[in-house]
């Protein structure tokens, strides 16, 4: 994987405060990095909107702060601005911004909300870590129920900056302005979908301070990773061969993982399938090689052979004792090797023996769960996606690939890249597949474990995204032709 870029970085809340205060040691004063910040959503509301009454709800905190130089600037434009204050300011920053504040302070903001004005939720930011309540529990529900345009400096107030998680309530927001970098909840569900439009505004922090923070979580984009570049000096073993482990009822599974693999740009592909299923892949699939087997054991000759780099298990596997055999087979050979599907649900039962397993290795795994098959390795995450996968990668020593809406890659050390490109139509079968024979595919052009999974999460959002609504699993594949092109 190529150098991580800082301009992807994303901060959580305390890394955001170290940046701050960074900033700060280097003789930027807060003061002028809070102006900036007010200014940064004041711009945003007029180039957006029409002239028309603003209400600010401003907390007692910083972000109540840029509530108040945003509700300044906008009347110095001349939009008719009142304050809704929720508690008299404690920050030395947000205090003095407060005092500049000429204009009207309201001390109902539910009346004050009346009439249909533009709201700027500045009650709360992103270290929110209790729920709502009182005036601003009722606030925010009526900004909601009320369908209120409204701004979150930020995030929306009762959203985690961390977690993406909502704390009790939240504002339904049309456009959220945050600083610097992004944080976590602006990628993860369920508050990216409160934030709506998201801009991130530079209010002067130099990126220089993200070197001795040293972020290890990213904005997964196609600028984290560089993908493969074939040569004529290529064949197809070197192009990457990739082995799918198939099974004998729903072959349907193994053959997208196996086209998806081929069509990212493995070499070769080699289904090792049940003998009486070897008929159905070698017709559905006449550029791919068959190997029959009739047991675990029977892979033997096929794992051994140094020219097939990855092996893909998983899809259409089936569970029970046979599929368990296969996947500890697989992983005691040398190859690198993406469990996906069954190949992780077969372990429900007894997840210490799979991870244990995978621990013990020398080379790379990837695993691909989606939350069921998650929850049943891993537990039920109660700590956010993000934090979970994280503890996920660190259990299993392998690179894990939380999918959903907002796909978290996790690997060493507390790396991760957080997706939100895929399209709501990738819900459904099959598309998981086609994921998994993905990253098979570039682990096996020579990418790095964490680099093929974030690259394959990216490029099979872009690939729903381009085929639209009306999808189905076997289109992916072969969108990905043009994509890689335009790439």
């Amino acid at each position: 994987m190529h150098t991580l870029s800082l301009d992807l970085a994303v901060l959580t809340v305390t890394e955001m405060a170290a940046a701050d205060q960074a900033a700060a040691l280097t003789g930027i004063p807060t003061l002028d990095l809070m102006e900036a910040a007010g200014g940064a959503v004041a711009e945003l509301v007029q180039r957006r909107w029409n002239r028309r009454p603003v209400v600010v709800l401003c907390g007692p905190g910083n972000n109540g702060g840029d509530g108040y130089v945003a509700a300044r600037r906008l009347a110095e434009a001349g939009w008719p601005v009142r304050v809704a204050r929720f508690g008299e300011p404690i920050a030395g920053d947000a205090v003095v911004n407060a005092k500049r504040w000429q204009g009207e302070v309201i001390a109902d903001a539910a009346a004050a909300l009346a009439g249909n004005p533009l709201v700027i939720d500045a009650v709360f930011g992103a270290g929110l870590n209790r729920p709502l309540d009182g005036e601003p529990l009722r606030c925010v529900e009526q900004i909601t129920r009320d369908g209120l345009a409204c701004v979150a400096v930020d995030v929306p107030s009762g959203v985690n900056g961390d977690t993406g998680e909502v704390i009790g309530a939240a504002p339904q927001c049309a456009a959220t302005v945050t600083f610097f970098r992004p944080k976590p909840a602006h990628f993860l569900y369920p508050a990216k979908a409160l934030c709506g439009d998201i801009t991130v505004a530079d209010i002067g922090i130099p990126a220089a301070v993200l070197t001795d923070i040293a972020p290890r979580c990213f904005h997964n984009t196609p600028a984290l990773w560089a993908l493969p570049r074939p040569s004529w000096r290529d064949h197809k073993y070197s192009r990457g061969s990739v082995i799918v482990v198939g099974g004998a009822r729903m072959t349907g599974a193994a053959r997208l993982a196996g086209r998806a693999a081929r069509r990212i740009g493995a070499g070769l592909m080699t289904y090792v399938v049940p003998s009486v299923a070897a008929d159905i892949y070698a017709i559905a699939e006449p550029g791919a090689l068959i190997v029959r087997i009739d047991g675990a054991g029977d892979m033997a000759p096929v794992l051994e052979d140094v020219r097939h780099k990855v092996v893909l298990i998983g899809p259409g596997l089936g569970r029970g004792a046979e599929a368990r055999a296969a996947v500890l087979r697989v992983l005691d050979s040398a190859k690198a090797v993406v469990l996906d599907a069954d190949a992780l649900s077969c372990f429900e039962d007894d997840s210490e023996l799979l991870l244990t397993a995978t621990r013990k290795r020398g080379a790379p795994v990837v695993m691909t769960p989606h939350s069921g098959e998650f929850s049943r390795l891993f537990g039920v995450p109660g700590t956010g996606k993000l934090a979970a996968a994280r503890a996920a990668a660190a259990a299993s020593c392998a690179v894990v690939v939380f999918k959903g809406p907002d796909t978290v890659v996790a690997g060493e050390g507390g790396l991760a890249a957080i997706s939100d490109n895929a399209p709501p139509w990738l819900a459904s079968g099959g598309t998981g597949d086609v994921l998994a024979g993905m990253v098979a595919g570039l682990l096996a052009q020579g990418m790095d474990p964490f680099a093929a999974a974030s690259a394959g999460v990216w490029l099979h959002g872009a690939a729903g995204a381009a085929c639209g609504r009306g999808l189905i699993a076997e289109d992916l594949p072969e969108a990905l032709p043009n994509l890689l092109k335009s790439l």
